[in-house]
């Protein structure tokens, strides 16, 4: 819940910073643009999308990944509904809030991965995909980013340097936050969703036999 509450905070640090977001938040924001919700409810209803997306694609699902489609966007509600994060109207001032951004997003993506419950649903989009095409991860990444970003440019979001500068960036800082906390996410072992409907149906299963 702490790796979400800093997602949240994060993405409306760099939204705040009006200098351009993450190809997700233009859509997410386009989104809320044209139907007229909040940015937060634009993100749960993409993240509930890919999740079925992902579902489809037989891939499997952790109690972290619902947390992600859920509680994420009802931190960036909680924030910006409550302007909690502050505007600059100074370049300078709204660069550095979003540069502070992308270091909270990338420890917010270590402390919710290292609870070993479930990437998010578009990291599991891009897995799957990455399963049925013969591209690299990297290109299916792009791929991705590039085609939602598109999207939401069409649906009014924000796009500006920044967009560039989260999209080089975001993944370093991720890598660096991992290094810090000596993170290894190879050899994180994921609990899923299925798992523990087996178990409780193996456990029913032994306490009636038994």
């Amino acid at each position: 819940m702490a790796g979400y509450a800093l997602y949240g905070l994060g993405i409306v640090m760099t939204l705040n910073a009006n200098q351009g977001l993450a190809p997700w938040d233009v859509f997410h924001q386009g989104l809320s643009n044209q139907l007229g919700i909040s940015m937060g409810t634009a993100s749960q209803i993409t993240g509930a999308a890919v999740l079925i997306m992902d579902m489809l694609f037989n891939e499997r699902i952790g109690w972290g990944t619902i947390g992600n489609v859920i509680f994420i966007g009802f931190f960036i509600d909680l924030f910006m509904l409550n302007h909690l994060v502050p505007i600059f109207e100074n370049t300078l001032a709204s660069y550095a809030l979003m540069a502070s951004g992308m270091c909270v997003i990338a420890l917010a993506t270590y402390l919710y991965l290292s609870a070993q419950l479930g990437a998010g649903p578009r990291d599991g989009l891009m897995i799957a995909l990455t399963k049925r095409i013969p591209f690299p991860v990297g290109l299916v990444r792009n791929i991705i980013e590039i085609t939602i970003l598109a999207a939401g440019f069409f649906l009014g979001g924000s796009v500006g340097f920044g967009t560039l500068f989260i999209a080089v960036g975001m993944g370093r800082l991720i890598q660096i936050a991992f290094s810090i906390f000596k993170f290894n996410v190879r050899q994180v072992r994921h609990r899923y969703v299925d798992e523990d409907f087996a178990l409780i149906f193996n456990r029913l299963k032994n306490g009636k036999t038994g």
